[in-house]
């Protein structure tokens, strides 16, 4: 298992869940992914690291705010929190949450891209994200969901400094992918049809499994439940899953496997 030791600017470097019930939530992952929990007590909140071998994978905190979208979030590695913050504004985005400090950890703030997605930047001291990356139940994809793609290319290209790449072939119907030097990070998925609803954008986190059908069925299991039954795709198998909290996640048996990350830099 190669762990990362570091992220470049622009990467898709955390992934955290808020819940009105920690100790339920590490329970309900560790039995599902294999995670070890550990809260780290009363000062931080009992903010839980879960991670497999002794390499971090994601976090589990309280939810402070109710009417919060009930989904995982998404965080991207910067290297100058303040410098990447000052061009949301002129970008069409908003700063939600100003930066603050995790002492040991980091500096983390919150932003709005134009089309109302809500996504985290980090910049690192000690903590730097997730150890593992693409492997089977730990994150391997995520996901920007939104009504207005083009704005939503435009403002992370400004702000960011990555790069989107249309897939050819009807079959991606337009999907974006989300590059950051010669590496693919993640995509973007046009919000287009009935079938979304009132839904808003939003950011969607997958995890790894060697099978999205007995994944989804345990979830069920655990109390969880199913969004979206497994289906096939031309990448791989996905389905979406909630939490007892309902949360949603998303999980994919990719077709080939995820792309490895070389050297220990995401």
């Amino acid at each position: 298992m190669a762990r990362i030791t570091k992220y470049r600017n622009g990467v898709p470097n955390w992934v955290d869940v808020a819940t009105t019930d920690v100790p339920g939530a590490a329970s309900f992952y560790g039995e599902l992914f294999g995670w070890h929990t550990e809260d780290q007590g009363e000062e931080a909140g009992h903010y839980t690291m879960c991670s497999i071998d002794g390499a971090s994978v994601a976090g589990i905190g309280p939810k402070f705010n109710p009417d919060g979208m009930p989904i995982w979030s998404t965080y991207i590695a910067v290297d100058d929190l303040a410098a990447t913050l000052a061009k949301v504004e002129p970008a069409g985005g908003s700063v939600k949450m100003e930066p603050m400090e995790i002492p040991g950890s980091g500096t983390m703030a919150a932003v709005v891209d134009p089309t109302g997605a809500i996504v985290a930047f980090w910049q690192a001291s000690q903590h730097i994200g997730c150890e593992v990356v693409n492997e089977d139940n730990t994150l391997v994809w995520n996901e920007l969901t939104t009504r207005d793609a083009d704005a939503a290319a435009a403002f992370y290209e400004a702000v960011l400094g990555c790069s989107f790449q249309t897939m050819e072939g009807e079959e991606f119907g337009g999907y974006r992918t989300m590059q950051v030097g010669d590496r693919t990070v993640g995509g973007v998925m046009a919000m287009e049809g009935e079938q979304w609803g009132d839904m808003p954008s939003h950011w969607m986190v997958y995890f790894g499994t060697g099978d999205a059908d007995a994944t989804a069925s345990k979830a069920t299991d655990l109390g969880g439940s199913v969004s979206v039954p497994p289906f096939d795709t031309p990448v791989g198998r996905i389905a979406v899953l909630n939490d007892p909290t309902g949360n949603a996640f998303s999980v994919i048996d990719f077709s080939d496997d995820a792309d490895p990350v070389e050297g220990g830099i995401a």
